[in-house]
């Protein structure tokens, strides 16, 4: 008997979310709740390779839940769950690495991207990929959405399937497929490079009005007089206004650029009240998320439970399949 696609993915608790995480994987997220089984998670784990603050863990933990609710994960069509809460995974992490290459890790652009920034090097931020692979394969997930930056760590956990069955049987754990997001831009930051924590440039997705319009009049621009046509390529104005606006509105704007007579501080006026317009009704949501507390562990509680249901039964047949059992 077939069962229902499941597609599974997870966030970092990392600190305030921004207008990049919510178009690169919280709204791609929201979208395919209707399209299978979903199984979304924040992966704390996963948090601590590179941060070992356990306030601020707990902070970001509850903060990216309250957020993500407010943007449209429904656990009544998501199990939605914190990845600590399933301890399977860490078995079924183990047991992968005792088939893990070790050429597999050291290929890895994470370890290398994360230790040139200065973060220092420790096993867990090293085995990270094997600890990725047990949570996709803990779910039995049929299909992971991922930006075409991030297909080399699904990869990984292909391989490590792959050699994983060879070992101890076909079928032992399912192989999953990535679905690659091609349309997914990247968005730029508010300095034109790409929106990053690393970078500082980033555009909350929540927070007071004022100082989050006065984030976008920073936006750095050319001397360009306001008479004259702007430059249409490469503008990280029209960029971002293109995320929030109506087409009409956003074809109005690069019209207004190519024909001159407006200046710089008109158009960043539009694109801060586009971008304050935009999130009003998950604003709204937040708010009422948060004047009941105890809803948002109640709704973790019960996705725990559900992910440990599916997650035992995949153990079991894994830890028969290497004769634990």
């Amino acid at each position: 008997m077939l069962r229902v696609m499941r597609i599974l993915t997870g966030l970092q608790p990392s600190g305030k979310l921004h207008v990049g995480n919510f178009f690169g994987a919280m709204e791609p997220a929201v979208r395919l709740q209707d399209r299978g089984e979903a199984f979304y998670f924040i992966a704390d784990y996963h948090a601590m390779t590179s941060s070992h603050n356990p306030a601020a863990l707990r902070e970001n933990v509850r903060e990216l839940a309250v957020d993500f609710l407010a943007c449209g994960l429904d656990p009544a069509r998501a199990v939605f769950f914190r990845q600590s809460a399933v301890p399977e995974v860490n078995e079924l992490a183990w047991l992968l690495s005792t088939v893990c290459p070790m050429s597999l890790l050291a290929k890895c652009h994470s370890y290398k991207d994360k230790t040139a920034q200065g973060i220092a090097a420790n096993h867990g931020l090293f085995a990270y990929p094997v600890l990725m692979a047990a949570d996709i394969l803990l779910y039995d997930s049929n299909q992971v959405p991922v930006g075409k930056d991030q297909k080399q760590h699904l990869e990984v956990t292909r391989d490590l399937a792959v050699k994983f069955n060879e070992t101890y049987g076909d079928g032992t754990v399912i192989l999953p497929d990535p679905i690659i997001r091609e349309d997914t831009a990247v968005v730029v930051g508010l300095d034109g490079r790409k929106m990053s924590k690393s970078y500082h440039n980033t555009l909350p997705i929540f927070g007071d009005e004022k100082p989050l319009k006065k984030l976008v009049m920073k936006i750095t621009t050319d001397s360009t007089p306001v008479e004259d046509p702007k430059p249409t390529e490469g503008s990280t104005i029209l960029s971002l206004y293109k995320l929030f606006a109506s087409p009409a509105d956003y074809a109005t704007m690069v019209a207004d650029y190519e024909r001159g007579g407006v200046g710089y501080g008109d158009f960043k006026k539009r694109l801060a009240d586009a971008y304050w317009d935009y999130f009003a009704p998950m604003r709204a949501r937040r708010t009422e998320i948060l004047a009941d507390p105890g809803w948002v562990d109640e709704v973790l509680a019960a996705g725990a439970l559900r992910a440990r249901e599916e997650a035992a039964k995949v153990l079991e047949r894994v830890r028969r399949a290497v004769g634990l059992i």
